[in-house]
């Protein structure tokens, strides 16, 4: 199997890192809350860019998510792949949903990056924990297709992640990873 540094790094970050922000005190379930405006008038857009990229380097979830749709799509800007795989991997590592969905299919179709289903399956598989039924069911669909042996590393990255969460719950407070959340 060939891997890229971009695939191995954001591999390992998925281990080491298993979700870096908190809500409530579970890492996992990350909910988006502020948004851009970068579907304001053309000639609004540079100002409304600038806005969106300042909320992006000061933390915001939603505003990182955003801009890699700004550059994904390619609508109102010409496209930019790398652009859009930053953004969604600096929202995907915090645990947004929908950024993890965006940088899944771009690892399954290969785009702005060499395909790799095994990457594809894993972040899937995380947006399908942070509430996506899209990742959910693309990810069923990227399995079928995936030979065994990437499979089973697959599912070892997961495994691997969820005992490190699972770790960090225990440890959070001395309780009960199953003890209903405050």
């Amino acid at each position: 199997m060939i891997r890229t540094g971009r695939t191995l790094s954001l591999g390992c970050l998925l281990l080491v890192l298993p979700l870096l922000a908190c809500a409530g005190g579970n890492s996992l379930l990350i909910p988006a809350t502020s948004s851009c405006s970068l579907n304001s008038p053309p000639e609004d857009l540079p100002d409304a860019l600038a806005a969106c990229q300042e909320a992006a380097h000061n933390g915001s979830l939603q505003a990182k998510y955003e801009l890699g749709e700004f550059f994904y799509d390619g609508k109102r800007a010409p496209r930019d792949l790398p652009q859009a795989l930053n953004w969604f991997e600096q929202a995907s590592l915090q645990g947004h949903a929908q950024a993890q969905y965006r940088l899944g299919m771009m690892f399954f179709r290969g785009e702005g990056v060499p395909a790799n289903n095994v990457q594809a399956y894993i972040v899937l598989k995380m947006a399908a924990v942070n509430g996506s039924d899209e990742a959910m069911d693309s990810a069923d669909l990227i399995s079928a297709q995936m030979p065994r042996d990437e499979l089973e590393i697959a599912s070892q990255v997961l495994g691997q992640i969820f005992r490190n969460y699972l770790l960090e719950l225990q440890t959070a407070d001395e309780r009960s990873p199953f003890a209903p959340l405050p």
